[in-house]
């Protein structure tokens, strides 16, 4: 898929390898993709007290520029994700669009949260699998990241690499995510 854009957001408590780890992964592969603060400032301090600075603030972007939102997991991060009615918005449209939507370790619960994952194929980190099961995803507990649809998921930070990789494979392709994973020595 040519001119693909995507907006991974990240907020004060973020689980910095997702974050990292996915992006690096990402424009590896040529996706063109912005880290994007929910917040007010660019600076967000993630949940082992890493400092990063995101490209944007999620004030500066048009959404409809995007093609996919990723959202790495962090207790307080997927609490502040879930504290934006902004990102809650543009979460449902994009899945009323079927645009791209991707999260991992706690972040799916902000999907299965506003009802996305109600009879959809999903993972999260094993402290949440219950939780987006209770709100109706068909849980793959064992699988590390889990592709339905327009939906990706994973479990943890232990998980971004295939996370990732899945992101790869839905715009780009299963033979190039497969090189790219061969590149990285995973």
């Amino acid at each position: 898929m040519d001119n693909v854009k995507i907006a991974l957001f990240i907020a004060d408590g973020t689980e910095e390898t997702e974050a990292i780890t996915t992006l690096d992964i990402l424009r590896r592969a040529r996706l063109d993709t912005d880290l994007i603060s929910i917040s007010d400032y660019l600076e967000v301090v993630t949940s082992h007290n890493v400092k990063i600075t995101a490209d944007k603030t999620y004030r500066d972007i048009d959404i409809n520029d995007y093609d996919m939102i990723v959202l790495p997991g962090g207790l307080r991060g997927t609490a502040n994700f879930k504290a934006s009615e902004a990102l809650a918005g543009w979460i449902r449209d994009f899945a009323a669009k079927g645009k791209g939507l991707a999260a991992i370790c706690a972040a799916p619960s902000v999907f299965s949260g506003l009802g996305l994952l109600n009879g959809i194929d999903a993972t999260a980190n094993p402290g949440f699998q219950e939780v987006i099961a209770n709100d109706g995803a068909i849980l793959h507990a064992d699988d590390k990241a889990v592709t339905c649809g327009n939906i990706i998921t994973s479990q943890a930070m232990g998980t971004s690499v295939p996370f990732a990789l899945e992101i790869v494979a839905m715009y780009s392709g299963r033979e190039a995510a497969d090189k790219l994973k061969a590149d990285i020595v995973y």
